[in-house]
């Protein structure tokens, strides 16, 4: 890393840290007795209004339990940074290190294993994956059990029979989105067309923060008929919903409760439930160990319905005629009656 760029890194992570404690619920007062957390965002950073900001939601949380303070951190346009984010939070004495996403199952490995007394997760990495340190928790989770409540929801609630999926990246993390709202779609009526396809490939992370494309994407289904798109696409499911408002469907969004998050009333009328991913729960949960110092180090801890990990977003109330079907659903799910697929 340049000089220039280890300046500019530093004054980032300065910044954040003021900015948490001049915010109250990221910091504060309480700083000096609770944790010093550190938080490397996805791509997209604070304010995607989806999978990050679960994440601060989740921190946030925990300091108003615990107290403590958050730098808070996101990676350049090209992610060649992701290392030197989690080794700018180690080398400031930040600990725990959260890291937010799949990517940095390529980094925090190494970072882990130079930083020993550090204690380190990551949500949607697997401790496997980054070499197995003991100071790592992998924060994992059952998304293709709350696709499938998707899936039901929409193949329960189409009016044209066809339905589609947009993914913001093709990698086996956002396939098991896929497979399971293809699954849920399919178990209420398998004569209905399913339209799925991702904004970018494997390897070309723009596909999350890339809203016209995603508008794009969207649109191309709208127009060949279909009613609801279930998106899993980080910052760029705004585009989707834009679709929908501008062809008169419908769509699902993720993480969040974007009905919620969204703000825009024109968007919020489009907006028939989310698939609830529960980074906040995760992440503020994490924390909670990591202050009771009951943190195993070395394992997974994976969310799921049965432990409300992923579920659907009730805001809005265009779900409510159709609950006793996905609480069955859900509750076949949960006693293993139906075994939710991970690949399409």
């Amino acid at each position: 890393m340049t000089k220039a760029a280890a300046l500019l890194l530093a004054g980032s992570l300065a910044l954040a840290a003021c900015a948490s404690d001049e915010e109250g619920g990221s910091g504060g007062d309480a700083g000096s007795d609770g944790p010093k957390i550190g938080l490397a965002f996805d791509t997209g950073g604070e304010g995607d209004r989806s999978f990050n900001d679960s994440a601060v939601a989740g921190v946030e949380a925990a300091i108003k339990e615990h107290g403590g303070e958050v730098a808070k951190l996101s990676p350049n346009n090209d992610n060649s940074n992701r290392a030197d984010l989690l080794t700018q939070l180690a080398d400031d004495g930040y600990d725990p290190i959260i890291a937010v996403g799949f990517a940095y199952s390529d980094v925090i490995g190494e970072v882990a294993e130079q930083y020993p007394d550090i204690t380190f997760a990551q949500v949607d990495g697997s401790v496997e994956d980054a070499g197995s340190p003991d100071n790592l928790t992998g924060l994992l989770f059952a998304e293709e059990e709350g696709s499938f409540l998707a899936g039901v929801a929409a193949a329960l609630k189409t009016e044209t029979d066809h339905v589609g999926f947009v993914g913001g990246v093709e990698t086996p993390l956002i396939q098991k989105f896929q497979a399971g709202f293809e699954a849920g779609v399919e178990a209420v009526n398998p004569a209905i067309r399913i339209d799925s396809q991702y904004i970018s490939p494997a390897g070309d992370f723009s596909g999350f923060n890339d809203p016209a494309r995603g508008k794009i994407v969207a649109e191309g289904m709208y127009d060949a008929g279909a009613d609801i798109v279930y998106h899993a696409a980080g910052g760029s499911g705004i585009g989707v919903f834009q679709a929908a408002a501008e062809s008169e469907g419908r769509a699902i969004g993720v993480d969040s409760d974007q009905f919620q998050t969204v703000e825009d009333p024109a968007l919020q009328a489009v907006i028939m439930t989310s698939m609830l991913k529960r980074v906040d729960n995760a992440v503020e949960q994490f924390i909670g160990e990591f202050v009771e110092g009951n943190v195993a180090g070395g394992e997974n801890e994976v969310f799921n319905l049965e432990s409300e990990g992923v579920g659907l977003s009730e805001s809005g109330g265009f779900i409510d005629d159709i609950q006793g079907d996905l609480d069955t659903y859900r509750q076949q799910i949960v006693d293993g009656e139906v075994d939710v697929p991970t690949t399409p």
